[in-house]
């Protein structure tokens, strides 16, 4: 059946051409059907029950394949899945990157008379939001409407959180002001994100101040608030403060998450106090969490500037003798790029090596190892590794790619950071703050100053709000014009 939603092909071109062809669908799925489902010998004395509940637990524990062939074998024996198994599959193959294939589902859904209700649109909504794919989740609402599907706090908060994060203020405070009018409630993850909001455009000090309206309209802080505080504090070079708020924080009984300490660590390391960062990194680990790869780069490339590999060996050490096995294969990987030891320069002994190890490769891992390579400038490899992650049926996704158009912005080579630009504009993803951001930086590196302004224009158009970062670079390239200008 033709998706509402999809094209029939989702390609991504490299600068020298097409790198990926058609991304899976279910038809041509690694599954081989071959699984037994707890120990089941004749797979046809499954009842639809057992498979639909079998089918969740697989979801639940991200065994997207699993699950599709039991779904498969159910349909052959005539069976059909339950919406709320197709509202789990649809959820697990957006979290793992496979919107094609949760589009599939979802119209397979309809065509067996499975009215969808809003927890499977908000599945879809949240996958396609993930990719960037902005006109696409658009056609989701459009549905839900002429359906006569409610949205409901999910759905708001799913568009929030992404319009907050891409930088586009006006579509942000227009879904604010809808909850208002139809009484949805501003809890504190929506204060979280006009905090995001505040920060993103220079407002600290307001973003900051937001902390009293909230207690005042008697909605704990939590950590949602927390984080955003933190991370306010921290952009804007505020970190005794931050520490403070952190201190806060745990004397109010709330527990730091993984995103409080990456938040802490990326700032401290990004002014310099590396023995600040270094100690809450260890803090993190001797409370219970697991260290998050996500933050490995700040630290490894800090570090490696000032030449501190013994250190870096030091965490790798701690990490192991802690049992952080797979957290730490995967910074070893990470120092390797940098330049330590050379074993892992190639990005399919990478992702060979997190194999070995049973990690499955995820979009995360994916992203990380890629902007490893792209900090370095290593652009084949980056493209590789995107290469690598459609071959195990994660589409490719507006990170990924921004992060390819910072790989080329490294190397100078800003035709194909705006060929990449070019492209994520024609598969219908919508670029974001950080998209124009690096493009922007790009052209600086190329010194082609004058289209600088042209860029930030049409992140304006696109309902992008410029983010400080970008306001400055424009400036920057504003004086240098000017002076330009006054010499001829």
């Amino acid at each position: 059946m033709q998706s509402i939603f999809l094209p029939k092909t989702f390609i991504v071109y490299s600068f020298g051409g097409v790198y990926s062809g058609t991304l899976l669908h279910r038809s041509s799925s690694k599954c081989d059907g071959s699984a037994r489902w707890h120990g089941c010998k004749d797979q046809e004395e499954l009842s639809g029950d057992l498979c639909n509940c079998l089918i969740r637990d697989y979801c639940k524990v991200g065994n997207v394949d699993a699950a599709m062939s039991l779904l498969s074998h159910m349909e052959a024996v005539g069976l059909h899945a339950s919406v709320a198994s197709y509202t789990y599959l649809i959820e697990a193959h957006g979290n793992v990157g496979r919107t094609l294939e949760a589009d599939i589902l979802f119209q397979e859904m309809i065509s067996f008379g499975r009215m969808p209700r809003t927890t499977v649109c908000n599945a879809l909504l949240r996958g396609f939001l993930r990719k960037g794919l902005l006109d696409l989740a658009s056609d989701v609402l459009v549905l839900m409407s002429d359906l006569d599907i409610q949205k409901n706090q999910e759905t708001y908060e799913i568009l929030l959180d992404y319009h907050a994060n891409a930088g586009r203020l006006e579509d942000t405070w227009s879904i604010i002001n809808e909850m208002k009018r139809k009484g949805f409630e501003l809890n504190s993850f929506v204060y979280s994100k006009v905090i995001v909001i505040y920060q993103n455009n220079g407002m600290w000090k307001k973003a900051v101040g937001i902390v009293d309206e909230i207690r005042k309209s008697g909605i704990s802080v939590d950590k949602h608030i927390y984080n955003s505080i933190i991370d306010t504090f921290g952009k804007y070079g505020q970190l005794p403060e931050a520490l403070e708020v952190f201190k806060k924080m745990q004397q109010d009984g709330v527990m730091p998450d993984i995103t409080t300490w990456n938040s802490l660590i990326q700032w401290n390391c990004k002014s310099g106090n590396l023995a600040t960062a270094l100690e809450l990194f260890t803090d993190m680990q001797e409370q219970g969490m697991h260290p998050d790869p996500k933050i490995f780069i700040t630290l490894i490339s800090s570090l490696g500037e000032q030449g501190k590999w013994d250190i870096i060996k030091k965490n790798l050490d701690s990490m192991k003798l802690r049992g952080h096995k797979n957290s730490g294969l995967v910074y070893e990987i990470l120092v390797d790029i940098y330049g330590q030891y050379g074993q892992f320069r190639d990005a399919e002994k990478c992702i060979s090596a997190l194999k070995s190890a049973g990690l499955l490769p995820s979009a995360s891992n994916f992203c990380i190892i890629a902007n490893a390579f792209a900090r370095q400038g290593l652009c084949e490899e980056t493209v590789k590794v995107l290469q690598l992650m459609e071959a195990e049926g994660i589409e490719p996704n507006l990170v990924m790619l921004n992060v390819l158009i910072n790989a080329f912005a490294v190397a100078g080579r800003h035709l194909e950071a705006m060929a990449i630009y070019h492209h994520i504009v024609e598969v219908g993803i919508s670029p974001d703050v950080i998209t124009y951001t690096t493009l922007m930086k790009a052209y600086i590196r190329a010194k082609k100053f004058h289209k600088v302004p042209e860029i930030y224009k049409e992140m304006e158009r696109a309902g992008c709000t410029p983010d400080r970062k970008a306001r400055e670079m424009l400036k920057s390239v504003t004086v240098v014009l000017e002076q330009r200008h006054s010499a001829i």
